[in-house]
């Protein structure tokens, strides 16, 4: 037999070691303690929240069993008489339209201002107005309300004049002179102080676009204004619409600044510039320590449906985010 006609056996590959899988045994402590303390901060969470609803639904449940009118159309709060009659329309008018108006107002102006401190402020005036701005975070309600009060109330005159002039055919902003402590007046307040948090979310979530989108449509020929159109505000979007969402939060709330500025009625008027109106807010802060028993669960009540609209309000805007998500900063 030749030897040198034999060929050498190939050599058969080890076959490949599976890689272990970690178990919980496995798991560090350090990962551990941390999932269980995100955990429970996250239950911990849903066990507020269903305790806070669980008391209002209680006492509300006691305060609408005795009452006389309907607690959704009555235009009327009285709900120390006997038998008590009172009911929330103007309140939910009131607390939506203020509301409206100062994100009609705020959003377009903070968006405005972020732009300009994110792509066009040098970066010596960026830092200075950034700053300011969350100063003004940071000023108490109460300031607010005594400024609105006292030197944005008396100054309106002019302006709801000039509406009235111009706009006045259309009853909503007919103005027959007066105080100016309306629902407008109430809005614009809102909206400067809804101001800063919009702007300072908006101003942050302009800083993350990537500098390759930017740098890309200006390689194009595209001016600054392409730019922020095309890659900037798509890129913002879902940002400016939590922002917004965050504003519209305060605005639902706010109660000592409206307290101070707005003449409360229980009326809705056809125009914003009347005087009147009321907010859950307002009302609760102004009625609480005169109130009795019954009369604080009414405006329990009241708090009731101040804590669904808020969670409709965050809900919706969870939905047009995850309905774009296209636009996030996720996906850019």
């Amino acid at each position: 037999m030749d030897i040198s006609t034999q060929t050498a056996p190939t050599p058969t590959p080890p076959a490949p070691v599976a890689p272990k899988k970690r178990g919980k045994s496995a798991t560090r402590p350090g990962d551990r303690i941390f999932l269980g303390l995100s955990r429970g901060s996250g239950i911990t969470l849903l066990v507020i929240m269903a305790a806070i609803a669980v008391f209002l639904s209680y006492r509300a449940a006691l305060a609408l069993s005795d009452n006389t009118g309907n607690f959704l159309t009555t235009f009327e709060w009285d709900a120390n008489a006997i038998p008590p009659k009172f009911g929330i329309a103007v309140l939910a008018f009131g607390t939506i339209v203020s509301s409206i108006i100062a994100l009609v107002i705020a959003v377009p102006v903070a968006v405005g201002i972020a732009l300009f401190i994110s792509h066009y402020a040098p970066r010596k005036l960026a830092g200075p107005i950034a700053y300011v701005i969350d100063l003004l975070a940071a000023v108490p309600s109460i300031v607010y309300g005594l400024w609105g009060a006292l030197v944005v109330a008396p100054h309106l005159t002019g302006l709801y004049s000039w509406l009235d002039q111009y706009f006045g055919w259309t009853g909503i902003f007919e103005y027959q002179g007066g105080a100016p402590r309306s629902l407008m007046t109430v809005g614009i307040l809102l909206a400067i102080m809804i101001l800063p948090i919009i702007t300072n979310v908006s101003r942050e979530v302009f800083l993350q676009v990537p500098k390759i989108h930017e740098e890309a449509a200006l390689a194009l020929g595209a001016t600054r204004w392409e730019v922020i159109r095309m890659s900037v505000l798509p890129f913002g979007r879902s940002g400016i619409i939590s922002a917004s969402m965050l504003g519209l939060g305060r605005a639902l709330g706010e109660t000592i600044a409206v307290a101070t500025v707005l003449s409360p009625s229980f009326l809705i008027n056809a125009s914003l510039l009347d005087p009147g109106g009321g907010t859950f807010a307002q009302n609760i802060a102004s009625k609480f320590n005169e109130a009795s028993e019954y009369g604080r669960d009414a405006l329990i009540a009241s708090g009731l449906v101040l804590f669904f609209i808020t969670l409709l309000v965050n809900g919706a805007a969870r939905l047009i985010i995850a309905r774009r998500k296209e636009y996030s900063g996720a996906n850019a």
